[in-house]
């Protein structure tokens, strides 16, 4: 027997699904989101949802798919409900739940419903606006603010805040509360100031960049939760039989969930379904947050991506599970990063953190691909770890042991065996892996050039216009990542 689909009616027949419905689904819209993607359902739209279970925000988010590619039916047929599954394990302890989620009103198209979109500017209950449009969607172009629609999103939004302006006359209660959860820095401040230059070159008016400057607030956040993309059938099968119904739009989250937002008691105010949950978090400054995830998780990883996949692993999940793996991880990164964070942080919540993302790590319901890790590590070596591994020696002339076992581990994943059609790949007992990476060629010309592993150690550390500073003058370090990269090279352990 098919499994119903999932959907208001089905509600109405399985009440137990979700209690009080028929009031959540009567809520104001008070949201516009600009992305329909799964991140922005799994965090922005879930803890919304949750402040209205608990009558604390009680409103409802129009979703706007601003790409030309699909359409909006799957929304449609299910009436914008979705289920979120919430998979980990926290405090040590495994969680498995799936909730529905009915914070979303409406799903339109920039394409085909731009007038009703820009409609929704005359809400006056519409105060908030949340996005991500990808990296790229967070750019200045040549674009055309009367086209239905604009084609970049900066475009979008400086049209849809110029038609709110009108609609209430530029009056300061109509200001609106912006946050950007692209994954740039500064991800606020740099859409403020495209929409202040879209404003500026298209000229409308020192009245309307006024208002913009004054009653708007552009705030720069973070996001932190892991939500793959559509799951696998497999997974889609074994949550279809435990719900009893069928949906085409079921996301899955690890537990974990951290919406960092830039502001002050305003913001708060607006963005009143941050009461509901401590993963959203509004302060003055985020800069601790930011500090805290790149230089522990992402540090983390990148430090151990190559080292446990020449070591025979695929996943994160399988490195914690192998004892020397697992223990190099924890090493690396409570130990040596943690420390050395270069920012003020209290070594408590850093440990803290650490142990977060430990239990992140192991995960069981999240395959994470070491080779994906791997993707720009040269970029990603040089922006998550260079900057700790010269604060630790500003703290200490110690040699961080680990950190060396993971530079040499990175220096050997980067060694080319083979160019097909512009791809580099290397070579683990046997298997070719594809180097990702833009300093691939750089690395090949490397290690081909080399006479010894000692001269390519001390030709790429002391290559400051690759890193910024000249590592090879570091106390220890450099032989340090000799001594691991020829025992690496010989197929011996160096993870004690």
């Amino acid at each position: 027997m098919t499994a119903p689909q999932l959907s208001p009616e089905l509600i109405e027949q399985r009440p137990e699904l979700y209690p009080d419905h028929k009031k959540l689904l009567a809520l104001p819209e008070k949201i516009i989101q600009f992305g329909t993607g799964v991140l922005l359902r799994g965090l922005p739209d879930f803890f919304v949802n949750k402040a209205n279970q608990q009558n604390i925000f009680n409103g409802r988010i129009v979703v706007v798919k601003s790409t030309s590619q699909g359409g909006v039916d799957a929304f449609a047929t299910q009436k914008n409900m979705f289920s979120h599954s919430i998979r980990g394990i926290e405090n040590g302890k495994q969680i498995d739940e799936t909730i529905i989620n009915s914070a979303i009103s409406r799903t339109l198209s920039a394409s085909n419903n731009w007038a009703e979109i820009l409609e929704c500017a005359h809400n006056p209950e519409m105060q908030i606006v949340v996005s991500n449009t990808t990296e790229v969607g967070i750019q200045y172009v040549e674009d055309d603010l009367k086209a239905s629609p604009p084609v970049s999103f900066p475009g979008k939004l400086t049209a849809f805040l110029f038609g709110r302006f009108n609609a209430f006359s530029g009056s300061a209660e109509s200001g609106m509360v912006i946050v950007p959860t692209e994954l740039i820095v500064g991800n606020g401040t740099k859409l403020r100031e495209i929409v202040l230059k879209q404003a500026e070159q298209h000229n409308l008016g020192t009245d309307f960049i006024n208002w913009l400057e004054k009653h708007n607030h552009f705030c720069n956040s973070l996001v932190d939760r892991i939500v793959p993309g559509k799951p696998d059938a497999e997974t889609v099968a074994e949550l279809s039989e435990k719900s009893g119904y069928k949906d085409d739009l079921l996301i899955v989250s690890e537990v974990y969930s951290l919406w960092a937002i830039e502001g002050g008691d305003h913001v708060k105010s607006v963005l009143s379904f941050a009461q509901a949950d401590k993963g959203v978090v509004i302060e003055p400054n985020i800069d601790l947050f930011r500090e805290l995830k790149l230089r522990l998780l992402n540090g983390t990883h990148t430090l151990a991506s190559g080292l446990c996949f020449l070591h025979g692993l695929n996943t994160v999940r399988e490195s914690m599970e192998n004892p020397e793996t697992a223990d190099f991880i924890s090493g690396v990164m409570l130990k040596e990063l943690a420390p050395a964070i270069p920012y003020e942080v209290d070594p408590a919540r850093a440990q803290e953190f650490g142990n977060q993302v430990l239990d992140r790590f192991r995960n069981p319901f999240i395959r994470h691909q070491l080779i994906d890790i791997t993707v720009q590590y040269t970029a990603k070596m040089k922006m998550r770890n260079i900057p700790t591994l010269l604060n630790h020696y500003q703290k200490s002339d110690e040699v961080p042991a680990l950190f060396a076992r993971g530079f040499a581990a990175f220096l050997l994943f980067m060694k080319p065996v083979q160019l097909v059609d512009g791809i580099y790949s290397g070579d683990r007992n046997g298997e070719l892996y594809p180097i990702r990476c833009d300093s691939a060629a750089y690395f090949a010309k490397k290690w081909e050039n080399a006479e010894s592993q000692t001269e390519l150690v001390n030709a790429v550390l002391s290559d400051q216009s690759l890193w910024g500073a000249d590592l090879s003058s570091l106390s220890g370090f450099n032989d340090a990542v000799v001594k691991n990269l020829k025992l690496l090279s010989k197929q011996e352990t160096i993870i004690n």
